[in-house]
């Protein structure tokens, strides 16, 4: 920059913001069709998740089970602690089981952490959905947050590291086991899947 800056000095030339190029990471943007290819996708309410889950509980007692992740996981909020183990629905354990390995063979650990699969923000969680009444579906132990802090919740396409091309095949994997992403379906939450096929 300082040595264009120098030569239009040399040359009687005073530059302007059209003279000077500024170097800018690329940013990379899924195709429509990579993004939107999905069956579309409507909400289950409180009741419609009552009726195929159950009552959810501060504990989870009577449908939670526990599976073994076939990769060790980093929890988003402290990368220092391993998370080899998940609690979730026992009737959407076997899909998370498929999800999870065949994210593993696709990209290999190495490029899981690389990409920040790995980053987990969380199964179950006991609460009412955010600024509502309704059950969240973490609450039923049918949901998983990746990498919330680069997919935050209304961030759109336009930013969210999971809306980029390199994780439409990590996407595909979830629909392929009945989940659907909020980020596909409403262009918010990137980092929230979860489990959908019962309501289809």
């Amino acid at each position: 920059m300082c040595n264009l800056l120098k030569i239009l000095k040399q040359l009687g030339i005073k530059p302007t913001v059209k003279d000077i190029k500024v170097n800018q990471p690329e940013v990379v943007q899924p195709k429509q069709e990579d993004v939107m290819s999905y069956p579309k996708f409507k909400q289950p309410t409180t009741q419609q998740l009552i009726s195929k889950f159950g009552k959810p509980n501060e504990t989870g007692k009577g449908y939670l089970t526990i599976i073994q992740l076939p990769y060790p996981m980093r929890l988003a909020w402290d990368k220092s602690v391993k998370v080899t183990r998940m609690s979730c629905h026992y009737l959407v354990a076997e899909a998370f089981e498929k999800v999870f390995k065949d994210l593993l063979a696709h990209y290999g650990y190495e490029e899981i952490v690389r990409l920040g699969i790995d980053l987990f923000g969380g199964c179950f969680n006991y609460r009412r959905m955010r600024n509502g009444t309704s059950w969240s579906t973490h609450a039923f132990g049918i949901s998983v947050d990746l990498d919330p802090a680069r997919n935050k919740l209304k961030e759109t396409s336009a930013t969210a590291r999971f809306a980029r091309p390199e994780y439409k095949p990590m996407i595909d994997i979830f629909y392929k086991h009945g989940f659907i992403s909020l980020g596909v379906e409403k262009n918010y939450d990137w980092m929230h899947f979860q489990f959908h096929k019962v309501f289809r």
